[in-house]
């Protein structure tokens, strides 16, 4: 059945990690967030090394870490502008 609509199966360590980085990002947690980011690309190297994803997951977690990559590039309490200036 899953096979019938073309998605891909989930990697739960995976899927983990982005659900905390997601909760984080909308909390405004930047420092945990960044330090999920890290945890997830670490993960999936190591899972794509050891043969723990098939190529389409290894596709779709990709791309999805490229895109993580750029929406939090500068989403840093240190790059924050205060409001008042």
């Amino acid at each position: 059945m899953f096979g019938l609509f073309g998605g891909v199966k989930k990697n739960s360590e995976l899927e983990h990690l982005i659900e905390r980085m997601e909760n984080n990002m909308a909390n405004n947690y930047k420092d945990a967030a960044q330090e999920y980011l890290v945890e997830f690309e670490a993960k999936f190297k190591e899972l794509s090394e050891n043969g723990g994803l098939n190529e389409k997951q290894k596709a779709h977690y990709e791309s999805l870490l490229d895109s993580y990559k750029i929406r939090m590039k500068g989403f840093t309490h240190k790059d924050q502008k205060p409001y008042w200036t």
